[in-house]
């Protein structure tokens, strides 16, 4: 199975030497997400709750990239400056999201690039195209 590189401009550009996405087959690897605003790439918001939901929007246009939503994302890794801040996420994410929900890890780091409060990565699993 041949690597295809996802990309869309209605998420921000990889600020560093990654991709949007990693298709193999029918599973997708999207790297880490984080508030920046596709047009602008300045962080959205100081405020937490705009910061993830900033993320999940961001999350969902490289999901379309590849040829899904949110909903086909089996595993999410959330990464977050104050686990104080992890019942926002999941009032936030119920938003995004509908049961059956992926399998999550949500860990609390020393620091995120840009200075900002939370990364989302995972993994999505698409229907076939043949």
């Amino acid at each position: 199975m041949s690597k295809v590189i996802i990309s869309t401009d209605k998420a921000p550009a990889a600020i560093g030497t990654y991709s949007q996405a990693v298709k193999i087959g029918t599973t997708v690897y999207l790297s880490g997400q984080i508030p920046l605003e596709p047009q602008s790439m300045q962080v959205v918001s100081d405020d937490f709750a705009a910061q993830a939901q900033q993320v999940f929007q961001n999350l969902a246009a490289v999901c379309q990239a590849a040829g899904g939503s949110l909903n086909d994302m089996v595993k999410v890794n959330i990464f977050l400056t104050d686990l104080s801040k992890f019942a926002t996420v999941n009032e936030i994410m119920s938003l995004h999201f509908s049961a059956p929900y992926p399998a999550r890890a949500a860990v609390q780091v020393s620091a995120l690039p840009r200075g900002v409060q939370i990364e989302i990565d995972g993994v999505m699993e698409v229907p076939s195209t043949n």
